[in-house]
């Protein structure tokens, strides 16, 4: 299991990764995201700024990279950048295959992404990113499956994910809508030969949504890295937009809302690795504070209460314009 080389990583960080979703192309959900990209989306950029991201991810001690085909070019951004750091040999690369980046470098595509879990497409993108990475890729995940996708059942993507493995690829998948427990159980069950085919699951988890924690607890008892995304609610949970209460323990921690968010997340016992999403230095700075935020009980009581159902979460994080 590569996410074994990080549990002799000492540093504080060493349980936060580095998503790239939000900077691999120009459009995406994420509130704020005026302000933290500008105007200057080009291609040049935002590969600039992924670089950025990732020098100083690595020099505060994120192992952890998380890249997919859909988000536009981040695989070819975190490719150029292991290139250009010969260096750099004890990070963990995952990435996903399932949809297909649409949008051709736009904001305002009818269409961003297409999602197909099929074989043709896993034997497609799996190339793709072959291509990319090679074999610094340690981690291919199904992106967003949910209890009725064919990924689920379809037994021959199933003996083509476990060939992979045996050639010392990790296999996951990865969870999305109101549905993730019911998904991930599902996918808990899937074995070839006998043997569990998934060695990770990444789920949305944060304070808003925390449906899928049971289930994440069972696949963390079953063995399984358990990665966690969106921990941050796609901006909800970042100042300004951050609720009253979530801002009030800020203060009081001395910190920001978005380190509390995700100190919430990182107490979890079953969190291998928290995600952050973010798109600027500071964020990110901001970010890896969530390492040494201290919650008592009081505090933490008073940020249960922010729990949404989950249907409605997943309806409202539907509404989210892409900018």
């Amino acid at each position: 299991m590569p996410f074994s080389r990080l549990a002799t990583v000492t540093t504080p960080t060493a349980h936060l990764g580095l998503g790239l979703a939000a900077v691999g192309r120009p459009g995406y959900i994420n509130l704020g995201r005026e302000e933290d990209l500008g105007e200057n989306r080009s291609v040049e950029a935002l590969r600039t700024r992924t670089h950025d991201l990732l020098d100083a991810a690595y020099a505060q001690g994120v192992r952890y990279v998380d890249v997919a085909r859909s988000y536009g070019r981040s695989e070819e951004f975190l490719a150029d950048w292991l290139k250009s750091r010969p260096d750099v040999t004890d990070v963990v690369i995952g990435s996903k295959w399932g949809y297909t980046y649409t949008a051709d470098w736009t904001t305002d595509a009818e269409k961003h992404e297409v999602k197909d879990h099929s074989v043709r497409t896993y034997d497609r993108q799996r190339a793709e990113t072959a291509e990319l990475l090679g074999d610094r890729l340690d981690l291919y995940q199904i992106h967003s499956v949910t209890p009725d996708s064919p990924a689920l059942t379809d037994k021959e993507l199933h003996a083509r994910l476990a060939e992979a493995a045996s050639a010392g690829l990790t296999v996951g998948f990865s969870t999305s809508g109101p549905a993730q427990a019911d998904a991930i159980r599902a996918a808990l069950a899937v074995t070839v030969d006998g043997e569990p085919l998934f060695r990770t699951v990444q789920s949305t988890y944060n304070a808003l949504e925390t449906s899928a924690g049971p289930a994440l607890d069972e696949a963390h008892d079953a063995g399984l890295t358990v990665i966690v995304k969106e921990g941050m609610a796609n901006g909800r949970l970042a100042a300004p937009h951050a609720p009253d209460v979530l801002r009030a323990v800020a203060e009081e921690t001395g910190l920001g809302c978005d380190a509390v968010a995700l100190a919430v997340v990182l107490r979890q016992p079953w969190a291998g690795v928290v995600l952050s999403g973010a798109a600027t230095l500071n964020q990110l700075a901001s970010n890896l504070h969530a390492a040494v935020v201290d919650l008592d009980e009081e505090q933490l009581s008073r940020l249960a209460a922010l729990v949404e159902d989950p249907h409605a979460y997943w309806e409202r994080r539907g509404s989210l314009p892409w900018h």
